[in-house]
């Protein structure tokens, strides 16, 4: 007996009937329960969003349900949004009710609008941009399209298409705002987030993912965000900059930038997070030199 997601995140009656575990070593420390007779593998931290994803899809995938929002961001490789964010469901016909952690939307989904993804199902990449344009929050609504655009390779344009559908969807308005500022260039959500520091600071918009050519290694240089004419690049140095080897290489990287004429300023993710106006004063005087 197939016992599907087992071991990750899987029903407990099922695998219990296939013989798989016991009731008991459920209830034991080799497995977490998050939702109804639903279980996990017990990881070494609190469950993260993907984990919880697929959990909530094990709950819902009898009534017919999928993943949505963030949620489907994740399991879709373009993830976007808060670890402890709820895992979130879309069922068609209702009749499920939400559970702390999860929240359940009752919504319509066209044929064609999900995709399968291992053995999950989920949103497809445009619905799932559509859904999480429209969120109250601009910067992060346009993080999310920015994502799932870069990951999954379309337009951002393309969710015109969406709002033509769905007229009367909820802050379907917001869209048009968000394709404005969206670029499917760019990098990561810190990039993106940093982008939009500077856009709404009344900054021109920086150019995403520009590549700064070495004549004399005959390579390129590609610069997170970059104002070109005044070669100044923006970079967002994530957690995977720290490492001896990526230090080593970060530092040469630099170093050829300035020889080329380059002034770069670096932000890590606190700063973009608590020190923005900081930021904003720092490439404002640098755009005046």
């Amino acid at each position: 007996m197939s016992v599907p997601g087992w071991p990750v995140a899987f029903r407990g009656s099922l695998a219990v009937a296939a013989g798989l575990v016991t009731w008991d070593r459920l209830r034991g420390p080799r497995f977490v329960r998050l939702f109804p007779d639903v279980y996990a593998s017990r990881t070494p931290g609190p469950p993260d969003l993907a984990l919880r994803s697929r959990a909530a899809y094990r709950l819902v995938e009898r009534r017919g349900g999928v993943l949505a929002g963030y949620s489907a961001a994740e399991v879709l490789g373009a993830s976007c949004g808060r670890r402890d964010a709820p895992a979130e469901v879309i069922v068609p016909g209702g009749g499920q009710r939400a559970h702390p952690g999860l929240t359940v939307r009752r919504d319509r989904i066209a044929p064609g609008e999900t995709v399968d993804t291992g053995d999950v199902r989920s949103t497809s990449p445009l619905r799932t941009a559509f859904d999480l344009g429209r969120q109250r929050d601009l910067v992060e609504a346009v993080v999310a399209v920015d994502a799932l655009a870069n990951r999954a390779t379309f337009h951002p344009d393309l969710l015109l298409n969406f709002a033509a559908h769905y007229p009367r969807a909820r802050r379907v308005v917001r869209l048009y705002e968000v394709l404005a500022h969206s670029d499917r260039r760019a990098g990561s959500p810190m990039e993106s987030r940093l982008r939009m520091i500077l856009v709404l600071a009344g900054l021109p918009r920086p150019v995403s993912q520009h590549p700064v050519q070495d004549p004399g290694s005959r390579t390129a240089v590609w610069l997170d965000l970059a104002y070109p004419e005044l070669r100044i690049g923006i970079e967002y140095d994530g957690a995977e900059h720290t490492t001896p080897e990526r230090v080593r290489r970060d530092i040469a990287r630099h170093t050829r930038l300035l020889d080329l004429g380059w002034r770069v300023y670096r932000y890590t993710r606190n700063e973009i997070v608590t020190q923005q106006e900081r930021i904003v004063a720092e490439i404002s005087r640098a755009r005046v030199r």
